[in-house]
């Protein structure tokens, strides 16, 4: 099967991406949706509780050392709702292409035993990072994942970290919701500066 690279990227510089209905779903379906979720990166907030935490704890993370094991967690993660996941295995490949072309990145954090706990993976384009899935199999892993994200960003001069949607998870950090017009002119604007992740 081919992997359309072009197309994905195209889809995602237009404020378009791909979703599935479930892991072993056939259909792959095409999403934009009205109210689009943002995390400033400018304003991101990391709740006392959680510094206190990275602090005490002895968790390691790196940046694209295991792409393959996050999203593959991420896919397998159950997500609290009858769907579970809305990672396809078309989805999967299409990203593990992203990933070897140099678009898709991810963050991993392990344990002290060098277990893959916690982590995860988004595009990147210009100074956006589109942030697909995230996953935790010990306290506080993904919000450490996305601390550290949100430290390389602003280390690469990023301007945008888009979330897709909006949930109580990242509202703590900051997230805020934004109409889809507004998020394309923040995106366009993005897309011109050229940051490497």
């Amino acid at each position: 099967m081919s992997v359309p690279i072009d197309a994905l990227l195209n889809a995602y510089a237009n404020g378009i991406f791909p979703m599935a209905d479930a892991r072993d779903a056939g259909e792959t379906y095409w999403v934009e949706p009205e109210q689009r979720g943002i995390i400033p990166l400018d304003t991101f907030n990391i709740p006392r509780s959680l510094q206190k935490f990275i602090k005490s704890c002895d968790y390691s993370v790196t940046i694209n050392a295991d792409f393959a094991g996050v999203i593959a967690a991420c896919a397998s993660s159950p997500r609290g709702d009858e769907k579970g996941t809305w990672i396809n295995h078309d989805i999967e490949t299409w990203f593990l292409a992203l990933h070897k072309a140099g678009h898709a990145h991810s963050i991993e954090v392990w344990s002290a035993e060098k277990i893959l706990i916690g982590g995860l993976y988004g595009l990147a384009q210009g100074a956006c990072f589109c942030g697909e899935s995230m996953f935790s199999r010990e306290t506080n892993a993904s919000k450490i994942a996305l601390v550290e994200l949100v430290k390389h960003l602003k280390d690469k001069k990023f301007t945008l970290l888009d979330t897709q949607f909006i949930n109580d998870h990242l509202k703590q950090f900051g997230c805020v919701e934004i109409p889809q017009e507004e998020y394309l002119k923040k995106l366009e604007k993005a897309l011109s500066i050229n940051s490497l992740f």
